[in-house]
């Protein structure tokens, strides 16, 4: 069974129509290939000059570039491994089965391709992805008990009772398969353990970011475990299938990041590319480090100090490029309101501005984002 998105299918008429941008390179343009400022979080257990010094370091790369990477940051790599092993699993699953209601039963269109809205190869996503609510990988494994128990043969009933035998481990959907005459079916599980494990560390680690660079803006102590937890954050996972069309091609268009923080993990293949001083840049990939952004909320929050840039994904021609991005949000009933007078933004909640950016993407097809809430 086919396993990719059927984007010519679905998109034939704006390959069509645009068959002439095929031509337009300067659509992609890309001035040159930077590496993000390096930040080593081992320095903060070091002396209290070192630890100083690697503060100052990341709030300024927050407040030049909007971006930094960081290396030694507490998360396992064996654990980075096992969750790129969880999102190759899923993303290999038949388009049907990922496209399905209730996937993983998990929240409606938690499984995404495309873009519903794209009106020419400009504003079209060349990506799927599964975005994970944090609050609701509990009901993953609901879905065993959701299927159906079918007969068996022999030897699938033997892997379905081991599968069974580690429930609390595993989140299963039975695909059928037809092999001589005979069906079959063979689970497939995503690993919960697995996603809730680096969620938890992700929550740590972005909680402890936010925090190192609120010390010189005079936000009070105590401000993101007050407004943000586990269950108001998400995980992303992203994967971008190989483009014929990639000089033209986004795997992700151009955007900003709402939230507070995004922690970005992410393979060989490269493609990130950020808007920094009107000109794009692309991102030399670096898989031993961490990549972490500055989103809306935290520049509106720093009054305007602290960057949210823009910035996009191109699609490459010949490989698959797997991303996993956590998304540092406060819940919805937060107020975001400038460390500073006077102040560049009014006061907004979160709830606020999600349902400004609603209303934007429907009228406009896009996000505006933080331009609505200047003074």
């Amino acid at each position: 069974m086919a396993t990719e998105p059927p984007f010519f299918e679905k998109y034939k008429a704006i390959f069509q129509s645009s068959a002439d941008e095929k031509e337009k390179s300067t659509m992609v343009d890309v001035f040159e290939e930077i590496e993000l400022p390096l930040i080593d979080l081992g320095h903060l257990n070091l002396g209290p000059f070192e630890r100083r010094e690697c503060i100052e370091t990341m709030a300024r790369a927050a407040a030049e570039w909007g971006f930094f990477q960081i290396v030694n940051h507490g998360i396992p790599e064996e654990l980075l491994d096992r969750l790129n092993q969880e999102q190759v699993k899923v993303f290999q699953q038949p388009f049907g089965k990922k496209s399905e209601d209730k996937f993983l039963n998990l929240s409606a269109q938690s499984y995404r391709w495309g873009n519903p809205l794209a009106t020419s190869l400009r504003n079209l996503s060349w990506s799927e992805t599964l975005h994970l609510s944090l609050k609701d990988i509990s009901k993953m494994d609901e879905y065993n008990n959701l299927s159906p128990r079918l007969p068996l043969q022999p030897a699938a009933y033997v892997v379905a009772t081991m599968s069974l035998c580690h429930v609390s481990l595993p989140m299963c959907l039975i695909s059928n398969h037809k092999t001589n005459g005979m069906i079959t079916q063979e689970p497939f599980c995503l690993a919960r353990s697995t996603i809730e494990e680096y969620a938890a560390e992700a929550n740590v680690l972005a909680q402890r970011l936010a925090e190192h660079l609120a010390q010189n803006l005079g936000i009070r102590a105590g401000y993101f475990r007050e407004n943000c937890s586990p269950s108001s954050c998400s995980l992303r996972m992203n994967r971008y299938p190989p483009c014929p069309y990639s000089s033209i091609k986004f795997g992700i268009v151009p955007h900003t990041d709402t939230d507070f923080l995004t922690i970005v993990s992410q393979d060989q293949v490269g493609g990130l590319q950020l808007k920094r001083n009107g000109r794009w840049v692309s991102v030399k990939p670096n898989p031993k480090a961490l990549v972490v952004n500055i989103g809306d909320f935290y520049q509106a929050l720093s009054n305007g100090k602290y960057k949210s840039l823009t910035h996009r994904v191109i699609a490459n021609r010949e490989s698959e490029r797997y991303s996993a991005a956590y998304f540092y949000c406060p819940t919805y009933e937060t107020v975001i309101e400038s460390c500073s007078k006077p102040s560049l933004y009014r006061r907004f909640s979160f709830k606020e501005y999600r349902e400004q950016i609603r209303k934007d993407v429907k009228a406009t097809g896009d996000k505006v984002g933080l331009s609505r809430f200047l003074w």
